[in-house]
């Protein structure tokens, strides 16, 4: 009887330990929106503060090697579904679509290039190496943008879940083209080029399929299979060294969206007046899993990073060139395209969640200095710490770029 009550009586304190993570995730993302301060910064740091606190309790968490990169790739899902959810396109806002994508593949490009030039100059890496090493630096977290975007008018939250979701897809994309090339040229770009058209054709294909199951599913029970359907795909996408982001981006985007899918015969007799109530439905259901899961992953970030990493000073003087890197190239690239908003945009490029997921993956193919974890984490908290600094006192009336 004792043996069997042992799990018993381990799981309540699991149960209690989770439902404080939650309930504190709550406070602090309630706090992040009084205050003005990103909650990742709060999270991470509440995560980072526990780990001796717990320790002098004589308390450890153990197996999160295995546990943060399974959040972060869930949480990345999920919070670019539902930034997707919020997108409404119009023929009006294809400017804006267009201006986004076009400033997240040259502040990629002109990150990635910067970047890794430092490494082959700083680390004596090859240029191959280099620029694996370089990707996960040059990619706009859109865990962190989408949210801290909140304080934007509807056309400038819109301009940033393009930019930071497409950001993410075109970084996965090349990440993992490098990773699974030859290191020849040719064998990037073919990794790069048929990588990017399959995943293109996948994800029409499979958000189609996703959609009509939607709406011909009745009963109480339909966004959890759903959502399983979706997560499958997206890992089957990951394990064929694909780009899954664009089924999920895809996917948000049809389901905002009938009147495009009301083009097609059999979606046109499917789609009626409950359909609205349904994306509500879903909508909620989807806001409630990414805060939570958000919540998680930045508070085991934390608890997991370690704290003499961020001790050593190759540490702090990599992320200050990275750092500048980023915000001076994107401002003059703002002020290029004649944007409305440069003092607002050019400071929501974080680097977050899939920075460090693609991190994770560089580190089992390279080999780094010890200094280099730190250097992740630094560059994470300060620039989700500049996102306050584009924030007004006041949300802007303003569009986002001129003409649209």
């Amino acid at each position: 009887m004792a043996a069997e009550a042992l799990p018993q009586l381990m799981a309540y304190p699991a149960i209690f330990t989770a439902a404080l993570c939650l309930l504190l995730a709550f406070g602090v993302e309630r706090l992040g929106r009084s205050s003005g301060i990103p909650s990742v910064i709060l999270l991470i740091l509440m995560g980072l503060l526990g780990k001796p606190a717990l320790a002098a309790l004589g308390v450890a968490l153990s197996g999160l090697d295995g546990v943060v990169p399974l959040l972060g790739a869930v949480g990345l899902v999920l919070i670019v579904l539902e930034g997707a959810l919020d997108i409404e396109l119009r023929r009006d806002r294809l400017h804006a679509a267009a201006g986004a994508g076009l400033l997240a593949v040259a502040g990629f490009g002109v990150c990635l290039a910067v970047f890794a030039s430092l490494a082959v100059l700083a680390l004596s890496m090859t240029p191959f190496q280099a620029l694996i090493l370089a990707v996960p630096f040059a990619v706009i977290s859109s865990a962190v943008a989408i949210p801290g975007s909140s304080f934007l008018t509807p056309a400038g939250r819109e301009f940033v879940v393009y930019e930071s979701s497409i950001s993410d897809i075109l970084g996965v994309m090349v990440f993992f083209a490098l990773v699974g090339s030859d290191g020849t040229p040719g064998g990037i770009a073919w990794g790069l080029l048929g990588g990017g058209a399959l995943s293109l054709l996948l994800a029409v294909v499979c958000t189609l399929t996703l959609v009509a199951v939607l709406i011909r599913i009745d009963g109480h029970i339909r966004f959890i299979p759903l959502l399983a359907g979706l997560f499958g795909l997206y890992a089957a996408g990951k394990m064929l060294h694909l780009s899954p982001l664009i089924l999920v981006l895809l996917f948000g985007l049809a389901l905002n969206n009938p009147s495009l899918l009301g083009r097609f015969p059999p979606f046109s007799r499917w789609i009626d007046d409950s359909y609205e109530a349904t994306l509500k439905e879903f909508k909620v259901l989807t806001m409630e899993l990414t805060f939570a899961v958000r919540g998680f992953f930045f508070l085991l970030l934390g608890y997991w990073t370690e704290l003499s990493d961020l001790a050593h000073y190759q540490a702090w003087l990599s992320a200050a060139l990275v750092l500048a890197t980023i915000y001076a190239s994107r401002g003059a690239m703002l002020r290029l395209g004649r944007s409305s908003m440069v003092a607002s945009l050019t400071w929501l490029a974080p680097r977050g969640l899939i920075t460090v997921l693609l991190f994770l993956n560089a580190r089992e193919v390279l080999s780094l200095p010890a200094y280099a974890q730190g250097t992740v984490m630094l560059v994470v908290l300060a620039s989700a710490a500049l996102m306050a600094l584009g924030r007004p006192r006041r949300a802007p009336a303003a569009v986002v770029t001129n003409g649209g």
